[in-house]
């Protein structure tokens, strides 16, 4: 079963249980797959669905902060659980540990000497770790071995 169509899925469930808040969640998922594939005109695969719902957590992360920030709790609670929601999507994540040492691993590939590499490290490490890492945490890593290095 695909991604999308776990999602669908997911939406018949939240309609027959009733679940107004996941429900508008994931037809808003829905929506940003659909608008993907018009524009584009391509039939996206799990990777790209992955991609999707990653920058849609991004934003729900940024919008978090703004309204916490702006003494908005009520609207940090909506996007708290529009977050959880999506987050049911996301593939499993790695630990720390794998993570730093698929970095490693990246540098040694690339033959990188120092920070001025980052680009060739990064083009290794993101598709091997796109969805399953938070890539700010995976850009710092990169960059603390290419400085030690």
């Amino acid at each position: 079963m695909t991604l999308k169509t776990q999602i669908s899925d997911d939406m018949k469930a939240a309609m027959r249980a009733k679940e107004a808040g996941k429900l508008g969640t994931i037809r808003l998922l829905l929506a940003e797959i659909k608008r993907k594939e018009v524009d584009e005109q391509i039939e996206l695969n799990d990777a790209q669905t992955v991609a999707i719902v990653e920058k849609m957590i991004k934003q729900r992360k940024d919008s978090i902060t703004q309204f916490e920030a702006g003494g908005r709790a009520d609207l940090a609670e909506i996007e708290k659980a529009e977050l959880a929601v999506l987050a049911a999507y996301m593939p499993a994540g790695l630990s720390d540990e794998e993570v730093a040492a698929e970095v490693a691993a990246a540098v040694a590939a690339s033959g990188a000497a120092g920070p001025q590499d980052m680009g060739k490290v990064m083009a290794i490490v993101k598709p091997k770790l796109a969805g399953r890492a938070d890539m700010t945490v995976v850009s710092a890593l990169v960059k603390k071995a290419l400085t030690s290095a």
